[in-house]
């Protein structure tokens, strides 16, 4: 039931005026926090990333939002408003009437009512969202997903009909099938002739003798499933892919809403992106950077040799090219840039130290170029 639900916006940790930006971080950190990838075998994690995801496929659909800040759970339930007719199909009781008073004014907009669509019309489902963790390799090569996405199909029993198998629903005898019928409203300003929704029908413009047992009459159930997604080479933290079709089914023969997935790409160990780009710092002794050594350099491609000259200073930077992340859906790669850091060793013997004071003191001034420019510069800022 709707009411059981918790508050959607509990359910993420924000407030109503929360922006659209803080609305995707508070998703994306739930998400990440739940999803049955990082909490294997945990059922509450399981319905908890669930209720996650169906909090933010309300909220992050503005006209969704609208209507659930509004009315609360019914008011994005798929069989509020009349039969499945959606938001707008109409307000009963004393709402219902100063709604038809209005319309009769102004042209409707006033809880749905004056002119109504035909609610047997065709109508697209709404969108969905679920989320996907990748690795940074996942992220960078592509690979095949498989995701739990909660959403609305067709009821296979009933073929979506919502009567019992081999029977179908009727016209409403008493609207015809519009879902509406004419009324007369008593106003301030005399008589008048309004349009109010059939309530024999309840606004569906059908009647249906024997409701389908397993989706009650509705037509359509909410239940999860398991996507299989092809996750593009290149795809970056914070994208979303967007599966046309994969969303909500759509009513009365209409088209599905779509699927949009949220992307996740864990943090790498060595490895850090900039767009196409890889960076990553090797750390080499002292000896190597004075001499020059050949030293083994990993990348998303597996590891390869490069040598480093002599006289490598800390912070040199040397590039792979196309040694970096394919470009999503084009040809082509991006470059690996390799930052140099020496380390220099502590907890030295004393003939290591021994054997470094003799280096220093065997060693010419102009071996230390960076050092000799400084101290010139010293010098002149002291007068010296």
């Amino acid at each position: 039931m709707a009411d059981e639900k918790r508050d959607y916006y509990e359910v993420l940790g924000v407030d109503k005026s929360v922006s659209e930006d803080d609305l995707k971080k508070a998703y994306r950190k739930a998400a990440k926090k739940y999803h049955p990838d990082l909490n294997p075998g945990d059922a509450t994690a399981e319905k908890n990333f669930k209720e996650v995801n169906e909090a933010y496929e309300v909220l992050s659909d503005s006209e969704k939002r609208a209507r659930y800040d509004q009315f609360g759970h019914a008011g994005v339930d798929p069989n509020f408003g009349a039969g499945g007719g959606g938001y707008g199909g109409g307000f009963t009781g004393d709402f219902g009437d100063l709604g038809d008073i209005f319309s009769s004014f102004f042209g409707g907009g006033f809880g749905g009512g004056g002119r109504r669509s035909n609610p047997n019309a065709p109508r697209r489902g709404n969108d969905t969202a679920a989320a996907v963790n990748l690795s940074f390799e996942e992220a960078a090569k592509g690979c095949k997903k498989t995701v739990k996405v909660t959403k609305i199909e067709n009821c296979k029993e009933c073929s979506g009909t919502g009567a019992e198998k081999g029977t179908s629903p009727k016209t409403c005898p008493v609207c015809h099938g519009s879902g509406q019928v004419s009324a007369t409203q008593r106003t301030p300003f005399g008589v008048m002739q309004t349009q109010k929704v059939c309530d024999h029908c309840h606004g569906s413009g059908k009647i249906i003798d024997k409701p389908c047992h397993t989706c009650a009459g509705k037509g359509r159930i909410r239940h999860t499933v398991d996507q299989t997604v092809d996750i593009p080479a290149g795809i970056d933290d914070g994208q979303v892919i967007n599966l046309r079709g994969g969303g909500d089914a759509g009513a009365n023969g209409g088209p599905a809403g779509d699927l949009r997935i949220n992307v996740n790409v864990r943090p790498h160990p060595i490895f850090e992106r900039d767009g196409y780009d890889v960076y990553c710092e090797i750390p080499i002794t002292f000896t190597q950077a004075a001499l020059g050594a050949e030293i083994t350099v990993p990348t998303l491609d597996g590891k390869v040799k490069f040598q480093i000259h002599e006289g490598t200073q800390p912070g040199d930077e040397f590039k792979l090219r196309g040694k970096g992340i394919q470009r999503l859906h084009y040809s082509g790669k991006g470059d690996q840039y390799v930052k140099i850091t020496v380390e220099v060793p502590k907890e030295l013997t004393k003939v290591q130290k021994d054997k470094l004071k003799e280096f220093d003191a065997a060693t010419d001034e102009g071996n230390y170029k960076k050092r000799k420019s400084f101290m010139d510069k010293v010098k002149d800022f002291f007068n010296e």
